[in-house]
Order: structure tokens, then sequence, then C-alpha cells
């Protein structure tokens, strides 16, 4: 009877602390067919005054259908930084499908994001006039009014927005959820939560997965601006190497370079959000912006041969297409505030010295993060201890923002229990293809450890060998615009 008695104490208590949070409430996620529970946990804005500031970080749980469902969930992390998890429901419910047999998938919204004490400035959503978008003085502009609004928030001590600091939310929904381990997925900018989160709370930690790997000393602005120059070669070469291509946009290398060395120039292009023609003054930078969304996708990067092409003809119409196909999807804007938060405390100070032909992309995260409140991390943020659980990172061959040189160093510093798949014609994305749901699937769900690392490699296999889509030509539907000389 004593035993019996101790045990129902036992049990709860057990209830009493893992209750002692607000129930989940059932909610509805655009994507999802079926019920979700969402819940949210009050945490502090600054960890170093819990009695002050507080923020809601919400999260919503799409629930295992196994009635007998395993006690360690998956958490999913999006990239950005910027992005909202819970926006992105739809997609990753059907990436992490077979983890819904057996495992609730969590889906938080970093702080910064979504619903959880959102930074967004004005115009996220890239309605803004194109001058607005690309001149660097309307960027200056833009960005000290978003800076302006940000800072007046109740929560608008933005050094709070860190990825450390983030972690420390993760493992408070863990908490509230009562789950004794859980398992990292973390997409892009995710990766770097994951790996946070398993350098500050190893023991609360199963398994890892790392898609498109964005360490923290990547230093972000300086890293996009020469893989993407990487990424862009592959795209001159691939069509070089085509008999058709090369037959179509003759000596493109060369077209475009004399294109980019005409410039500054005004032009009239339609915008790709309104459809209004606007004038618009294309420099090298509006050039490497524009072409930076299809490079994430190889089926759009495989049209940019023709929209490149038209491009030195004088229609830019095409390229602007392409980059809306690519940024355009309901659920990958980013919350430019949370974004620069991030970026301005944990990679600007570790941007090398100005230059005199600084890329662009450089240039505008300087003058964004010369004014931005900026938090500080700790110096062991930067480094990888060995990991203490099995590590699954995937990188895709043809990636322009996290190629395969990030993971092979980030495995090789997690040691023995890390694992690197690379998709040669991959880009940006490896888990989201078809066969390597079952990948992600089973390194998670194998319970024992060797086994998992073991079978990766195998398992694997049938993405691996997935072919490159060969260069493709759109149809023209729209006339011409000439540039115009800069006045």
């Amino acid at each position: 009877m004593k035993r019996r008695a101790a045990l129902a104490a036992a049990g709860l208590l057990a209830c009493s602390i893992v209750g002692a949070a607000p129930a989940l409430t059932p909610c509805r996620l655009d994507g999802i067919e079926h019920e979700a529970r969402c819940g949210q946990v009050e945490r502090p804005l600054d960890p170093q005054q819990p009695r002050g500031t507080r923020i809601t970080v919400h999260y919503a749980v799409l629930p295992a259908l196994a009635r007998n469902k395993q006690p360690d969930p998956v958490f999913f992390f999006a990239g950005g930084p910027g992005q909202s998890s819970i926006e992105l429901a739809g997609p990753i419910s059907g990436m992490l499908s077979r983890f819904l047999n057996r495992r609730d998938v969590v889906l938080i919204d970093q702080r910064g994001t979504g619903r959880s004490a959102p930074l967004l400035c004005d115009d996220d959503e890239g309605r803004a006039p194109l001058a607005q978008q690309f001149e660097r003085g309307e960027q200056r502009q833009r960005i000290a009014q978003c800076l302006a609004t940000l800072k007046a928030l109740p929560y608008g001590d933005l050094r709070q927005f860190t990825t450390p600091i983030a972690a420390g939310d993760v493992d408070a929904v863990r908490r509230q959820l009562g789950a004794a381990r859980i398992n990292l997925v973390g997409a892009s900018y995710g990766t770097r939560l994951a790996l946070e989160v398993l350098r500050q709370y190893p023991q609360q930690v199963r398994r890892v997965v790392l898609d498109g790997v964005a360490p923290p000393d990547m230093v972000l602005p300086q890293a996009f601006a020469t893989d993407q120059r990487r990424a862009l070669e592959a795209v001159f070469s691939g069509c070089e190497q085509n008999a058709d291509c090369r037959s179509r946009h003759p000596e493109l290398r060369q077209r475009w370079a004399s294109l980019r060395a005409s410039l500054p120039r005004e032009w009239t292009v339609r915008h790709p959000v309104t459809g209004e023609p606007e004038r618009q003054t294309v420099t090298a930078e509006v050039l490497d912006t524009v072409l930076r969304g299809p490079l994430y996708s190889p089926v759009l990067a495989s049209a940019l041969p023709q929209a490149m092409d038209e491009a030195t003809r004088g229609r830019l119409e095409p390229l602007a297409g392409l980059a809306h196909a690519a940024t355009g999807r309901r659920g990958t804007g980013v919350a430019m505030g949370m974004h620069f938060s991030v970026v301005c405390a944990e990679d600007a100070p570790r941007l090398p010295p100005p230059a005199a032909d600084e890329d662009p992309l450089l240039r505008r995260y300087r003058d964004a993060c010369a004014d931005w409140p900026r938090g500080s991390v700790p110096p062991a943020f930067y480094h990888l201890p060995r990991a203490p659980v099995p590590v699954l990172l995937l990188s895709g061959g043809l990636d322009p923002a996290t190629p395969p040189r990030h993971g092979e160093r980030v495995a090789a510093a997690l040691g023995p229990r890390a694992r690197h798949v690379v998709v040669p014609n991959a880009g940006h994305g490896v888990a989201m293809l078809p066969c390597m749901r079952d990948v992600l699937y089973r390194f998670v769900d194998t319970a024992d450890e060797a086994a998992a690392l073991e079978r990766v490699a195998a398992d694997a296999a049938c993405a691996v060998q997935v072919p490159a889509p060969l260069p493709f030509s759109m149809s023209s539907t729209s006339p011409a615009s000439a540039p115009e000389p800069r006045r």
C-alpha cells in the first residue's frame, strides 16, 4: 500500500509539473488538413532580467497519429534568419510526414518571427517600389525607418534576439511539453539554432539533422557573396558544356560581363509582385540580388541562361519573374528586423575590413549593422564541440548559400558521430527531395545509434544519383523594354 501511495503521489507530482503550463489548444494551420495543437510559453525578453519585460513564444504541435507514440518529438527550425516555422507548416508536414505516424512534430516561431514578438519591417513581403528595394540610399533610409519602428515596440530591445537566447526558448518549449529528449531538424539558418541547442542542452537531444549547414562561424554576408559567385559559375559552365544551351546562348558569359560593365543604366521594368511598370536604376548589385533567388533551386537555375540572355538584349522581365518565383511562395518571407538582429550580433563583428572592390552584398550588411543594436554572444558559441549524439548533415552541390564546404568542416568538427551526405545536383534544401524523407525518418527512428549511422550512405544513394535539370527555354510573351542612358 505504501509503495502504491508513493507511486500515485509521484504520478500526481509529475502531472502537476508537466500540466502547470497552459494546455495546448486546437488550431488550424495553412496547408495542414488535420487539426494541430497550438501553445505558447512566456519568456523573459532579456534572460538576465527574469522579472523584466516578457514575450510570448508561440509554437504548434502536429500530433502523431499513433496512440502509443514515441516520447521524443521532432523539433523543426526554419531558416532565414527570420522565417516563421509555423507559416511553413504545410511543406514541413509533407517533408516529415513519416514521422507523424509515431512522433509529434513541433514548429516554433523563433523570437522575432511569426507570432513570437515579430520584428517585421514595413513591406517585408516585397511590394515596395523597386527603387526602395535596390538603391543603396533608399535601402539605408528603409532600414533606418524600420529600426526606429522596432525600437519603439514594447519588446524593442533588439539585442535580445540572438541564436543563443533563442536556444533557451526552445528548451522552455521542450520542458513545457514534458519531453525528456527531442530530435532536431534544422534548415539553413535553422541548422545554426540546432547546433546551439545541441551545445547548450546536449543531454536533452537525441538525434540532429542539419539540412544546408550554416554554422555559427560562417560569417553569413561574406559566405553568401562567395558562394553565390561559385553557383553562378556553375550555371555558365553547365550551359557551355551543353550543346543546345551553347547554341541558343552563345558567349553568354562574355555578354553578361559586358552588361555588368555597362551599368548603372536606367530601365523600365515591371514590378514582379504588382505588375506595374517602374523606372529603375539597374546596377550590378541589382543584378546580383535578382539572381540570388533562382540559384537556390536547380529547376529555376536551369532557366537562368535564357533569362540572362534576354537581359543582355534589353529585357529584365524574365529574370525578375524567376526571382519572384523563388521568393514569392507563401511562408518563405523573412522578418528583416529579426534577420538583422541575428546577423549584426553574430556575423557582422567577424567581417573582414572593407575593401575598395567589396561585394555589394557585404556593403549592404555593413550599412544595416552600422547603427543596429548589437547583442552579445558567448565565445563558446563559435566553437563546435564533439557531437554526443548522431548528427546527419545534408548539402546540395549546387547550393549558392550553404554549399558542401560548410557541411564538410562542421562534420569534421562534430567528429565520429556525424555523417555528411552531399547530393551533387541538389540546391538549397536537400531534405525536400522525395527519397530523402525516408532517409531522415530511418536515421531518427532507428533505435541503435551505430545502426542509424551505418545505414546513412546506402539509404541516401537514391538522392546522390539525381541528375541535374537540363537548361530549358521560356516563352517570350512581353515586349522588350530597352535600356536608356543614365541621366
